[in-house]
């Protein structure tokens, strides 16, 4: 297969770099007919309905029975579910205010901010992670964001390399993070209590660090565990970072 074709092959793949660099707008041009619904509103509901039902029991369908309309209605914005899902994720992806982490002081206090922020908006959609994480985030606001955190990093001095390296390991982190803790498959914090204590009634002889250390791998708050998490990767940056 030529690299020409290739091209052709990925611009048809919502959410690819090809397919957004070939939309007309943010959400296209609509299609000639009877009076169409705002493509915000649309992406809007969608999302609403991901986040209540989950991306799997999310259709066509039923969105168009939400929104009161036809799919037919839809079709004139977008041609088929993956291209809706493709700018539900960037939605999301517009949600953190990342627009004032130029005006910090430092560079780790950026990345720190960051990735609270990511996570916040990560943990209120975690429906929607797995469509993120099968695509590459560049769309409009994608591209945004991306922007704010590498022009704030560079402006600390960080070198364009570690930079791009800081905001990816960040970016990375909150996803895996929230996906694994906030996820659709997430154990249900409540059965904490019973998860501490099948680690202390474990065999202390085979298992000795666990049953010493049961109550508090089962006790620590998620937003504490993230926050320790988040503070050794930046402490791990600083490592490569260069020192006056």
């Amino acid at each position: 297969m030529t690299a020409s074709s290739d091209m052709r092959d990925d611009a048809l793949v919502p959410g690819s770099p090809a397919w957004w660099a070939a939309r007309p707008g943010a959400h296209g041009t609509p299609r000639r007919g009877r009076p169409s619904l705002d493509p915000g509103h649309i992406v809007k509901t969608a999302l609403r309905l991901i986040d209540e039902r989950g991306v799997q029991d999310f259709s066509l369908r039923t969105l168009a029975d939400e929104l009161g309309s036809g799919t037919a209605t839809l079709y004139r914005h977008f041609a088929n579910k993956d291209e809706i899902l493709a700018h539900v994720v960037d939605r999301v992806l517009g949600e953190p205010d990342l627009g004032d982490l130029d005006t910090l002081g430092t560079w780790q206090e950026t990345l720190t901010t960051m990735g609270h922020r990511l996570y916040e908006v990560l943990r209120r959609h975690p429906a929607v992670i797995p469509s993120l994480m099968a695509q590459i985030p560049v769309g409009p606001n994608g591209l945004a964001q991306r922007e704010h955190v590498l022009r704030a990093l560079l402006g600390h001095g960080l070198p364009a390399g570690l930079a791009a390296r800081a905001f990816t390991a960040v970016g990375h982190y909150a996803i895996g993070f929230t996906l694994q803790q906030h996820g659709p498959a997430a154990a249900d914090p409540a059965a904490a209590p019973q998860l501490a204590t099948f680690y202390r009634n474990l065999n202390p002889g085979s298992f000795p660090a666990i049953t010493h250390t049961a109550d508090v791998l089962t006790s620590v708050p998620l937003d504490e565990e993230f926050h320790f998490g988040l503070d050794c990767l930046i402490s791990g940056i600083e490592r490569h970072a260069p020192h006056d």
